[in-house]
């Protein structure tokens, strides 16, 4: 009985282990962290294609003026308009170039601003490969992790179902009905001392467990365990 409640103790330490692997919250962290910067990719992204539309559309209108310039050029070099449509042309010239001027520095400034958000480009997907990296390092890690743990299980289940073979079903069943309810199944009794919940017996307890017969069960009044009685156990006659 104690062989299978160590055992028992042995598969509870050996699923406490699986569930609290290191590797399972290091790969809890990195996914959060790899999906901030997937977010900031996405932005950076974004804010890469917009600003791909606004060159586009300002690299159109410079182009628009430049050749309404050039034809208003041609005409004026013509000198064949009459003085009024001349002077009109020449202002609308001067509009046009300067039209054009605050269109290049506009366009200047987002260039400036592509230079920047590639830049972010380049790094979240540096900073995401490298993640992914630490996050596939951390997998095949947990996996060696859970594979011991599997076969340290699987060892121990078979000496408990070996022991199984051999134990009485009816002391089992107190056993079982204990482990599932949380409780320590069986504890050794040493020196008046339940080893189930560590409580000390008196004297007066200590004499009726040892006046039960030895094939008789007996249980923890604190815990309910089965006290498992042998020549430590502190009991006298």
């Amino acid at each position: 009985m104690l062989d299978i409640a160590d055992i028992d103790a042995e598969l509870h330490r050996i699923a406490h282990r699986r569930a609290v692997l290191p590797e399972n919250a290091e790969l809890s962290r990195l996914a959060e962290q790899l999906q901030t910067q997937r977010d900031e990719a996405i932005r950076a992204q974004i804010a890469a294609e917009d600003l791909l539309r606004e060159s586009r559309r300002l690299d159109n209108e410079i182009n628009s003026m430049s050749m309404r310039e050039a034809k208003d050029n041609q005409q004026l070099a013509a000198g064949n308009l009459p003085a009024k449509a001349l002077t009109e042309l020449e202002h609308e010239v001067a509009g046009l170039i300067r039209r054009r001027s605050n269109l290049e520095d506009e366009m200047l400034e987002v260039m400036e601003q592509q230079e920047a958000v590639s830049a972010d480009e380049q790094r979240a997907s540096a900073m995401t490969a490298h993640t992914q990296r630490l996050i596939d390092d951390a997998t095949a890690r947990r996996e060696v992790a859970l594979a011991e743990i599997a076969e340290a299980e699987a060892a121990a289940q078979t000496k408990r179902d070996a022991l199984l073979e051999h134990a009485d079903a009816a002391l089992m069943a107190i056993y079982d009905r204990q482990t599932k309810a949380g409780r320590v199944g069986a504890g050794l009794l040493r020196a008046g001392r339940c080893g189930g919940c560590r409580m000390e017996f008196d004297r007066g307890l200590l004499g009726r467990i040892a006046a039960t017969p030895a094939d008789e069960v007996v249980r923890c009044d604190e815990c309910g365990a089965i006290l498992v009685r042998t020549n430590e156990s502190g009991l006298t006659r």
